[in-house]
């Protein structure tokens, strides 16, 4: 991650400006805990069942199985050389009874039968420092980004083998795949870009590209139309008409944001936001706390703020809505909340 962010030209002129002022919330949260967990967790993902929360752990072996019911830990899975570290993202595929893991330091996947988490087979991506992935049930493909490599490599999910390589923006990071996995939406965080590429040709066929910005990680509504963006240099969330490829909305947020995730089908967005960087380095505790904000999507307002530990990263809402999870990278702990929503019916 860069201390220092170069100017770049642009192709999209945006201005940035502040999100409307908060206004009273219709969606509000209840903290049910904070529990201690592995070092570094970089990502937490609710299990389809939404029983466990799985924490892939940047400095540490492998990643923790966290159980909802008995609220803790209950299992460390340690990956081939895991003794490597650098778990940065995971990726459950429930139509395959899987789970991945991505580890940085190997640029490989490890894929885990689910239930049960038990090993099935390495997968090499071809690319260096390996983080994000998706998956296209539509093309029975994986994408994976790779942060050091700047490219995307396209596998075949079957067989594991390489496709190709889609050269991207520096620094890749969160990925989507749209149009029936025909085109792959990728964020570069240290080219400020917003690319879309033809899956089939690995060309690029869309851009958005803005000053200095790092973007981050991209979710996109139900419906596949709307996509949201975190930009951390900026501290903006951006909002995307994915037809048009244009941004049509924004706002801005606390220092750092990260991870993102949608409630209600794209109706309501959360955010996690690291904080400031220390000033010595930026891998080290923040000076303060984290920030999670809750925005309506329809004005991009901030419906409500509250507090996380130390660099809240990794954020996740589970898939019936009711639970909300972030890690708190410095803190080793993860934090569970309850997702109240007063138009529920």
């Amino acid at each position: 991650m860069k201390a220092i962010v170069s100017a770049i030209v642009l192709t999209t002129v945006l201005a940035i400006l502040p999100c409307t002022a908060a206004k009273a919330s219709p969606v509000s949260v209840e903290k049910i805990g904070i529990y201690p967990c592995g070092r570094q967790p970089k990502q937490v993902l609710f299990s389809p069942d939404g029983n466990y929360v799985l924490l892939p752990l940047l400095e540490d072996t492998g990643f923790d199985v966290f159980s909802i019911e008995e609220k803790k830990v209950i299992r460390r899975v340690s990956p081939p050389d895991a003794d490597k570290q650098g778990f940065a993202e995971g990726l459950f595929i429930p139509q395959k009874g899987v789970f991945l893991v991505s580890q940085m330091t190997t640029g490989c996947l490890y894929e885990y039968s689910w239930p049960g988490f038990e090993y099935k087979r390495t997968i090499k991506t071809g690319g260096t420092w390996s983080k994000f992935i998706s998956y296209s049930e539509e093309k029975n493909l994986l994408a994976v980004s790779n942060w050091v490599s700047n490219d995307i490599s396209l596998l075949d999910y079957e067989t594991g083998k390489l496709i190709r390589l889609i050269v991207t923006g520096k620094a890749p990071r969160g990925m989507l795949f749209l149009d029936g996995g025909n085109s792959l939406v990728s964020l570069s965080f240290d080219s400020g870009l917003i690319e879309k590429f033809d899956v089939n040709t690995g060309k690029r066929i869309k851009l958005i590209q803005i000053a200095s910005a790092c973007m981050r990680h991209i979710v996109c509504t139900d419906d596949k139309l709307t996509a949201f963006v975190s930009d951390m240099y900026n501290r903006q969330i951006y909002k995307i008409d994915l037809k048009a490829f244009k941004i049509t909305g924004q706002c801005k947020v606390y220092r750092n944001p990260n991870t993102i995730d949608l409630l209600n089908g794209g109706r309501y967005l959360f955010v996690s936001t690291r904080g400031p960087n220390n000033p010595e380095d930026y891998t080290k505790r923040s000076p303060s706390n984290g920030k999670i904000h809750i925005i309506d999507t329809t004005d991009m307002s901030i419906l409500h703020t509250f507090e996380g530990g130390n660099q809240p990263t990794g954020l996740d809402v589970s898939d019936d809505g009711s639970l909300l999870c972030f890690s708190d990278f410095q803190d080793a702990a993860l934090e569970l909340y309850r997702i109240r929503q007063e138009d529920a019916h």
